[in-house]
């Protein structure tokens, strides 16, 4: 009965978010405002759901948890659309097309204000207990997922956003079929791999919706380990795929063989 219940929350708020994404999305002329209503609500979504993604891994184990997540982030490749939930993509947009930097910015603050008030309503629900893994939970103690000293932590969500980023940019020079599901898979094994250490987050806005003032590591240490790893890891990617050396290697074993 209880996974039942998390799965209709999370399914409910996809489902209200994608709602009003697209009467948004229909409502708005002002492209700015629209892209910072749009980067709010899909990192108040990820945020929300993911709460609710910790409960699944506390009680039913670490994958379980892969499996919601790898089909959630399907859904969200789908359903987001321009928005991305994620300051190092618009700062990767940033450096490659010479994006609105004031745009930029704006976006970022947009998804921080939306990973951050997502508890307001995932809190009340959790008092509600409609659940027996509800129970106690909608309290605002946390401690945070940081299991390794902050050099070590920093080096596991930089290299691994590296490593999905690449991965993503792979994809996409050679659009294999189900190239969405073989970059959640390839993103949710990622996050699988380092959930025991870092947590996995590869996502500084999550992290920060998700364990801010958490106990267990400072602000600053979760600032260098969760925004400084994962946005350098991102442009870490970036001036790498820029290498044709590196391109090449990555890409070249899996074109098809000219004839």
């Amino acid at each position: 009965m209880s996974i039942l219940v998390s799965s209709l929350t999370i399914a409910t708020q996809m489902a209200l978010s994608h709602v009003i994404r697209g009467r948004l999305s229909e409502m708005l002329e002002n492209e700015m405002l629209k892209g910072c209503l749009l980067e709010l609500i899909a990192a108040a979504e990820m945020c929300g759901t993911c709460f609710e993604l910790i409960i699944i891994a506390d009680n039913y184990g670490v994958w379980a948890y892969g499996v919601y997540l790898f089909l959630m982030t399907i859904w969200w490749g789908q359903s987001w659309g321009s928005a991305t939930a994620c300051p190092y993509s618009l700062l990767e947009e940033y450096v490659e097309q010479g994006s609105n930097p004031v745009h930029v910015v704006l976006k970022i603050i947009s998804q921080v204000i939306g990973g951050l008030v997502s508890f307001r309503w995932v809190k009340r629900l959790w008092m509600m207990e409609l659940a027996a893994t509800h129970v106690g939970r909608g309290i605002d103690d946390c401690s945070a997922d940081l299991q390794v000293p902050v050099i070590f932590g920093f080096l596991i969500e930089a290299l691994l956003t590296c490593a999905c980023r690449l991965f993503s940019r792979a994809l996409g020079e050679l659009e294999p079929k189900f190239a969405s599901a073989i970059d959640s898979f390839f993103a949710t094994s990622m996050v699988i791999l380092a959930f025991d250490y870092s947590g996995g987050y590869f996502n500084p806005v999550l992290a920060t919706g998700l364990k801010w003032n958490c106990q267990g590591h400072t602000n600053a240490e979760h600032i260098v380990v969760y925004w400084a790893g994962s946005i350098l890891g991102a442009m870490l990617s970036l001036r790498l795929w820029t290498a044709p050396s590196v391109k090449s290697t990555i890409v070249t074993p899996f074109k098809p063989k000219q004839e």
